[in-house]
């Protein structure tokens, strides 16, 4: 299961709210290689995961993704140049 914390769905309510006044347009997480995950300004898609915050989609995550963002939490971390999205994984075994 993928986990967002409270303060990374903030972030990427913040996010869409500066990249797009479209209310139809999500951000999508991707996968940019493997192993590396990215994000993306699109459209909702009919099978997708779909996070809210504040009763606004935040993020969606394709059915194909959810395998490879298992055990994945999405926080924020403060940086010099200001609040940075990250993924982390768990360890297993």
């Amino acid at each position: 299961m993928l986990t967002i914390t409270e303060s990374a769905k903030q972030l990427l309510k913040e996010i869409l709210e500066t990249h797009s006044d479209d209310s139809n347009k999500v951000i999508r997480l991707v996968l940019e290689s493997p192993g590396q995950l990215g994000l993306a300004l699109g459209t909702e898609r009919k099978d997708d995961q779909v996070i809210e915050h504040e009763e606004a989609k935040v993020l969606v995550v394709s059915k194909e993704l959810m395998p490879a963002v298992e055990g994945v939490t999405l926080d924020v971390e403060d940086t010099e140049n200001g609040p940075k999205l990250t993924a982390i994984k768990e360890k297993t075994g």
